[in-house]
């Protein structure tokens, strides 16, 4: 018999906030966390804004010695991951360690180390390049070092599946309870990616925005006709999953269920998803399925709507070939609008927000929106947030490299 899964802590560090409230506070008023890039001067190229993290200090969280031997991902990743467990009120004296694991999400890792390294080492030679440069560059260290700060001895590793990453990672972990290989999971995704390397690389694949440098605020507008681009950003979405007795045996605040999830490749391109939207469609209909969900089920589709003229009138495409006509009595928004694209930390954080969403029965806005582009005929929630009952939501992920990932959460009932 499959086990239930629930979520009993979040923890966050983002574009529109530190913590949880801080998100919620900005995704229900409608704000945006998008601005020009400060981390160096990107007056050289074509897209000079981003979602950055601001007021970040980890030593709030970790000594000062601790937190220089790690990347921002890695800082990013332990500090939501602290502000999780402190939620769930998980202490070592309440749970097994050894029955507990860690998945998380990762798209580009250190990227900031090495790109400094690259400089040290073509100036100053090979024998000078920082000691610390490959542990702090590796995806995985973002898990180990979570688990380094929370004890945690099960299964620990890292997922790259690009801006899935924080999704299958919170799928997989979800499997890993129900199946009864964990009772408790620390999963989600984490990315600290914005530095020339980062965004140059980003701009030179054309893919990010570039109309609208001077107004950073209004540059992500997702299924809107003006869009051009996504906007590069950076953070951290941790999230607490244990199996449902776990939880209820140490009292735990629920705030939501884990009910299905679904992921699939399109084996398409490497950077273009599948014009028909297939291999989206196909990952929403498996979380469906393995949730024992019917469309008339969903009430709410936080999309991954990056703002892409490529990417928003395929996933319509394919929330309708999923969802069939109850695609038009639903409302569908994309928090990117707000965000911007944390990459492989996205899914994470929009599965947290989608948790939000539910426990306020608030339908979080697509900002920016003004004129429905193309293909894009379905209710984004355009511009400001609304009050109405959300008792289930698919929060879907689709990645460079085709890969696709949705979960399925529900409202926790007994």
């Amino acid at each position: 018999m499959r086990r239930r899964v629930v979520v009993t802590g979040m923890g966050t560090v983002n574009p529109l906030g530190n913590n949880v409230d801080e998100l919620w506070d900005g995704i229900s008023q409608g704000k945006s966390g998008i601005g020009r890039i400060t981390r160096f001067d990107p007056s050289e190229l074509p897209s000079q804004i981003a979602g950055e993290v601001k007021n970040f200090d980890p030593t709030l969280f970790m000594d000062k010695k601790e937190s220089r031997k790690m990347a921002l991902f890695s800082q990013y990743a332990v500090v939501s991951a602290v502000q999780a467990m402190k939620m769930a009120g998980l202490t070592s004296d309440n749970f097994n360690t050894e029955k507990a694991g860690i998945i998380l999400g990762n798209g580009i890792g250190g990227f900031e180390i090495l790109q400094d390294a690259f400089k040290v080492m073509f100036d100053k030679g090979t024998g000078r390049i920082p000691p610390m440069t490959i542990p702090k560059i590796l995806s995985n260290e973002g898990a180990g070092n979570i688990a380094i700060h929370t004890g945690i001895t099960g299964s620990v590793f890292s997922i790259n599946t690009a801006c899935a990453s924080g999704t299958d990672a919170i799928g997989q972990a979800a499997n890993s309870i129900r199946y009864g290989l964990n009772d408790v999971m620390v999963a989600g995704g984490t990315e600290g990616g914005l530095n020339e390397m980062g965004v140059g690389g980003f701009c030179v694949l054309k893919a990010l925005s570039t109309s609208y440098n001077e107004t950073p605020e209004t540059a992500c507008r997702p299924f809107d006709a003006s869009r051009d681009g996504f906007i590069i950003a950076e953070g951290a979405g941790i999230l607490v999953l244990e199996e449902l007795k776990h939880a209820e045996k140490r009292g735990a605040n629920i705030l939501a269920e884990i009910v299905g999830y679904g992921s699939t490749a399109d084996a398409f391109h490497l950077t273009a998803p599948t014009p028909d939207g297939r291999g989206a469609a196909r990952a929403m209909m498996l979380a469906l399925e393995d949730g024992g969900l019917k469309p008339e089920d969903i009430d709410y589709v936080n999309a991954h709507g990056t703002s892409t003229p490529a990417n928003d009138p395929i996933e319509t495409k394919a929330i309708k070939a999923a969802l069939g006509e109850h695609a038009y009595k639903i409302k569908v928004s994309s928090t990117k609008s707000m965000t911007g694209h944390l990459v492989g930390a996205a899914g994470a954080l929009e599965a947290i927000i989608s948790i939000l969403a539910i426990r306020n029965n608030f339908y979080p806005p697509t900002i920016n929106h003004h004129t429905p582009g193309d293909g894009c005929d379905l209710d984004y929630v355009p511009n400001k947030g609304i009050k109405g009952e959300i008792k289930t939501v698919l929060s879907n992920s689709l990645g460079f490299g085709g890969h696709n990932a949705v979960v399925a959460l529900r409202e926790y009932v007994k």
